[in-house]
Protein backbone atom coordinates (compact mmCIF):
# COMPACT_ATOMS: atom_id res chain seq x y z
CA UNK A 1 0.00 0.00 0.00
CA UNK A 2 1.25 3.47 -0.76
CA UNK A 3 2.26 5.57 2.21
CA UNK A 4 -0.44 8.18 1.52
CA UNK A 5 -3.20 5.57 1.85
CA UNK A 6 -1.70 4.28 5.11
CA UNK A 7 -1.55 7.83 6.47
CA UNK A 8 -5.19 8.41 5.55
CA UNK A 9 -6.25 5.14 7.17
CA UNK A 10 -4.30 5.98 10.33
CA UNK A 11 -6.02 9.37 10.46
CA UNK A 12 -9.43 7.78 9.98
CA UNK A 13 -8.89 5.19 12.72
CA UNK A 14 -7.58 7.86 15.12
CA UNK A 15 -10.61 10.01 14.38
CA UNK A 16 -12.98 7.10 15.00
CA UNK A 17 -11.17 6.20 18.23
CA UNK A 18 -11.79 9.73 19.56
CA UNK A 19 -15.51 9.74 18.69
CA UNK A 20 -16.70 8.03 21.92
CA UNK A 21 -15.07 10.79 23.96
CA UNK A 22 -17.60 13.22 22.48
CA UNK A 23 -20.52 11.30 23.99
CA UNK A 24 -21.59 14.00 26.44
CA UNK A 25 -20.32 17.04 28.34
CA UNK A 26 -17.41 16.49 30.65
CA UNK A 27 -15.43 14.16 28.42
CA UNK A 28 -12.49 15.39 26.43
CA UNK A 29 -9.90 18.10 26.88
CA UNK A 30 -12.20 20.73 28.38
CA UNK A 31 -12.91 18.81 31.57
CA UNK A 32 -13.87 15.47 32.94
CA UNK A 33 -15.99 13.64 35.43
CA UNK A 34 -15.88 10.08 36.67
CA UNK A 35 -18.16 7.11 36.30
CA UNK A 36 -18.16 3.92 38.36
CA UNK A 37 -16.85 2.01 35.36
CA UNK A 38 -13.83 4.33 35.21
CA UNK A 39 -12.84 3.27 38.72
CA UNK A 40 -13.24 -0.42 37.86
CA UNK A 41 -11.02 0.14 34.83
CA UNK A 42 -8.26 1.45 37.06
CA UNK A 43 -8.70 -1.51 39.41
CA UNK A 44 -8.40 -3.89 36.45
CA UNK A 45 -5.31 -2.04 35.20
CA UNK A 46 -3.69 -2.30 38.63
CA UNK A 47 -4.44 -6.01 38.87
CA UNK A 48 -3.04 -6.53 35.39
CA UNK A 49 0.18 -4.74 36.32
CA UNK A 50 0.54 -6.76 39.50
CA UNK A 51 -0.04 -10.00 37.56
CA UNK A 52 2.50 -8.98 34.90
CA UNK A 53 5.14 -8.26 37.54
CA UNK A 54 4.28 -11.46 39.42
CA UNK A 55 4.57 -13.68 36.34
CA UNK A 56 7.68 -11.91 35.03
CA UNK A 57 9.47 -12.81 38.28
CA UNK A 58 8.32 -16.44 38.10
CA UNK A 59 5.58 -16.27 40.73
CA UNK A 60 6.18 -17.68 44.20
Amino acid sequence: MPKQILNQLAFLFALLACAPALAHDGHGLSGSHWHVTDAWGFVALGLGLVAAIWFSKGGK
